[in-house]
């Protein structure tokens, strides 16, 4: 039987409501390399650079994702190209520092801008680039946008940052098993954004879940998130996993109950709140102000509560 490491046993062990300690205020973790924090080993042969907590800024150099990468003993698998290709390469160095291993394949766990924009170093790799296809068609519509926006708080860190797209797309799931790892790539449904996926290691239990889970600090709802699937999706596919450790997008990694918690419970939270407003006859602007406070220690909360209740209530408003 594989040997729990510390970290993993310490994440087993964390009540539902605890959260990792997190804030926008930490400094950079890393500050000899453009990472925000050095790439840790969550379970043997699974590490993660735990992106910030906070907005993408020059100072993170766009590192508030969680960059991953799997050593399977016949290659390496990294999940997530990174905001920018200065990020990729930085990642790929501490790669390089683990394991003689050739990057074989990189996934995109959905179109965002931190998910794809360093794309573009591993794609002069020569490395294959896995995405959903609607993942793709983001990139492919808006990848040009997100590229300016990224260039305007990288500056001088953008340089040889160009937009390309995946190599490789699927539409259900994705077989990406690769020496001793068994890998399952899996769009379990609409979530966060069009083509989140999830990275599922049934062997060793553990999935790199992307946006579908959040716990450290408070998940954006966009205006094409449709709440209501997402819990749906929760419900009937990511739950079933019966995951024992979770790598989310973004935060440190934890277990399921944290991430229940802060983002099935609080979108379900946050849906009674608004249908509650509505049912009192309640318009959209007294609908910025339900009451989220249960959830205002998350980081990002001061940015995004509000804008998540506005959002919920145009979707909920004619349902």
């Amino acid at each position: 039987m594989t040997r729990i490491p510390s970290l993993a046993a310490a994440l087993l062990a964390i009540p539902a409501a605890t959260p990792l300690a997190a804030s926008e205020d930490i400094a950079d973790q890393y500050p000899q390399s453009p990472l925000y924090a050095k790439p840790v080993e969550v379970i043997p042969h699974v590490w993660s650079a735990i992106g910030a907590t906070a907005p993408p800024t020059y100072e993170n150099t766009g590192h508030n994702n969680n960059l991953s990468f799997l050593v399977t003993g016949d290659g390496v698998v990294v999940i997530n190209g990174g905001a920018a290709a200065v990020l990729a390469e930085a990642l790929h160095a501490e790669i390089r520092a683990v394991t003689d291993q050739p990057v074989k394949l990189v996934i995109n766990e959905n179109g965002q801008g931190h998910a794809v924009l360093g794309n573009s170093y591993w794609a002069a790799q020569g490395v294959p680039i896995l995405a959903h296809e609607d993942a793709a068609h983001e990139v492919e519509q808006y990848g040009h946008q997100l590229l300016e926006e990224m260039q305007r708080y990288n500056r001088d860190k953008a340089e040889g940052t160009v937009v390309q797209g995946p190599t490789l797309t699927f539409a259900d799931s994705y077989d990406a098993s690769m020496g001793d790892m068994r890998i399952e790539v899996l769009h379990l449904g609409p979530a966060h954004s069009p083509g989140d996926i999830q990275v599922w290691l049934p062997d060793l239990g553990l999935v790199i879940a992307g946006d579908m889970a959040f716990h450290e600090r408070m998940l954006p709802i966009f205006p094409d998130t449709i709440t209501s699937e997402w819990i749906e999706t929760w419900d009937n596919g990511f739950e079933a996993l019966g995951a024992t450790y979770v790598i989310p997008g973004h935060g440190h990694p934890t277990n399921m109950d944290q991430v229940r918690r802060y983002t099935r419970d609080y979108l379900a939270y946050l849906r009674e709140r608004i249908g509650e407003h509505l049912d009192a006859g309640g318009g959209l602007a007294e609908a910025y102000y339900v009451d989220q406070t249960p959830f205002a220690h998350l980081d990002t909360y001061e940015e995004l509560a509000t804008k998540n209740a506005g959002r919920v209530f145009e979707e909920m408003e004619f349902e």
